[in-house]
């Protein structure tokens, strides 16, 4: 087993280079080649916290997953009908997104908001787009929207 720390820092560089090549060889259409990104990390950490389908109920397990891992400071959010506003407080890769805008491109990933999704997804059988990442007020805001449940498993 290995125990070597790797630093934050070289982390979100190495994450920096990975979404700026993908952006460039992609553009808006990364954003749909990263949805399931944290698949493995939601099956390990999130999924076995999750003993509801109630979705305020699944959003907080996985919430909760993320803070306690000390992946984010806080998170919150909202259910407007098919919407759902996250924000999240103190990302670890929220330097990331940064670096992005700075280069003059839109954030088009988020680890929180695809475990968000992965959770809806698989317990709620509900298909969820990203539609927006917003850096405001030291925080991220995201946008998801819900769809109608299907029969298919993911």
């Amino acid at each position: 087993m290995n125990d070597r720390k790797l630093s934050l820092e070289y982390i979100n560089s190495v994450l920096y280079d990975l979404e700026k090549a993908f952006w460039d060889e992609r553009g808006r259409g990364a954003r749909f080649r990263v949805t399931t990104v944290g698949r493995e990390y939601f099956l390990d950490k999130c999924l076995p916290r999750i003993q509801s389908q109630d979705l305020d109920t699944i959003v907080k397990a996985v919430e909760d997953v993320l803070t306690e891992e000390g992946i984010v400071l806080g998170q919150s959010h909202q259910v407007e009908d098919r919407l759902l506003r996250i924000r999240v407080e103190g990302c670890l890769h929220q330097d990331v997104e940064r670096k992005l805008q700075a280069k003059d491109v839109e954030p088009f990933t988020c680890i929180p908001a695809n475990l968000v999704a992965l959770a809806i997804e698989r317990v709620l059988r509900r298909p969820v787009e990203l539609a927006e990442i917003k850096l405001e007020d030291g925080a991220c805001h995201l946008l998801l929207v819900l769809f109608e449940p299907r029969d298919v498993d993911v």
